[in-house]
């Protein structure tokens, strides 16, 4: 029987991380085949000495990734083998540049898979900046591989939970880099970005409010360089011009208290920590990271590799599901003509 499930590629994230493990759950996971087809990129010879009987369990199919097809019933669960590493080099819980690499060919070779209309959309497991690094991959993150493979012209991050949802206006920058990376232009472009998504999400009009970049939004320019008033004023009237119901600048310390992040659907920050600290605080279990802008679907579990618990049978996988859970939403939105 063909698909009626969207096709969701999960990439296993730093092999020396929880990734392989988390990911593995996932396969497994009744709700996680309910909502999707999932087939997971990744290393088998890493995952067959991370999950051990669990993975023999695992009755999907390993293709080689330069035979990858999109998979044609809802019975399937493939694991593409990308054969990026000697699993034998791995140990767990250390910083490697061969883990740092393996780790960006999943991804890529995920990307190419959607890009091509194999899948539907990008599930990431966590990677390790350091050991990205390492590698000669000099992108800070997921977002910027993303949207340079993409070629999008245009992205932020959004973290997104039934608690808070957050997006940033700059993330893997310095502070004092912050300021000069603002534009009303650019701040335009993440306002208009969530409010597509969120609208793609929860099928109605959403309501938004955007933080200041000072303490007290800048106190009518008593504080900071009228960042306020220079650029987020402008940006949140652009914005209503196109219908856009957003609110702001908002005081940023009382922005996420009960009372008033009750009356908006997002939050828009201005600097990575400042939409990442309450979002982790209310949901650091079941948040979700998604790349807004791209031609292709992507979303991510928002914590780390924990390499202090890799490979010992101890992680969670709720984000990771939860991150399934609204990538396969936002494919089936895409399918109704609901997408950004």
């Amino acid at each position: 029987m063909k698909s009626a499930l969207p096709i969701l590629g999960l990439t296993m994230g730093d092999p020396a991380g929880i990734g392989p493990e988390i990911c593995l759950r996932a396969l497994r996971d009744p709700d996680v085949r309910k909502r999707c087809v999932p087939v997971l990129f990744g290393d088998v010879a890493v995952l067959r000495r991370v999950g051990g009987r669990k993975f023999s369990a695992l009755s999907g199919l390993v293709v080689p990734a330069e035979n990858f097809a999109r998979p044609q019933t809802m019975t399937e669960r493939l694991i593409v083998d990308c054969a990026a590493m000697d699993a034998r080099k791995v140990r767990p819980g250390r910083v490697s540049a061969a883990c740092g690499r393996a780790a960006y060919v999943y991804i890529e070779q995920a990307i190419y898979a959607a890009l091509c209309g194999k899948i539907d959309g990008v599930v990431t497991a966590p990677i390790h900046k350091e050991s990205l690094n390492l590698s000669g991959v000099k992108f800070p993150g997921h977002t910027e591989i993303f949207t340079a493979l993409t070629q999008a012209k245009r992205s932020c991050m959004m973290l997104y939970s039934d608690k808070l949802t957050v997006s940033m206006v700059t993330t893997h920058i310095g502070y004092a880099e912050v300021p000069q990376n603002l534009s009303s232009a650019r701040v335009q472009n993440v306002i208009e970005l969530t409010a597509q998504a969120m609208r793609q999400i929860l099928r109605r009009e959403p309501r938004l409010g955007i933080c200041g970049l000072n303490p007290h939004a800048g106190e009518h320019g008593l504080f900071g360089r009228c960042e306020e008033q220079n650029i987020i004023v402008p940006a949140v009237k652009w914005a209503r011009r196109r219908g856009i119901t957003v609110t702001g600048p908002l005081v940023p310390d009382a922005a996420f208290t009960a009372n008033v992040r009750k009356n908006y659907d997002a939050l828009v920050t201005l600097y990575h920590d400042q939409g990442h600290i309450p979002f982790k605080m209310l949901a650091f279990d079941t948040g979700v990271n998604l790349t807004l802008g791209l031609p292709i679907i992507r979303t991510s579990v928002d914590h780390g590799t924990a390499f202090d618990i890799a490979w010992q049978g101890r992680a969670d996988a709720a984000s990771l599901c939860s991150a399934i859970k609204v990538a396969a939403e936002l494919a089936v939105g895409k399918r109704m003509g609901l997408a950004a």
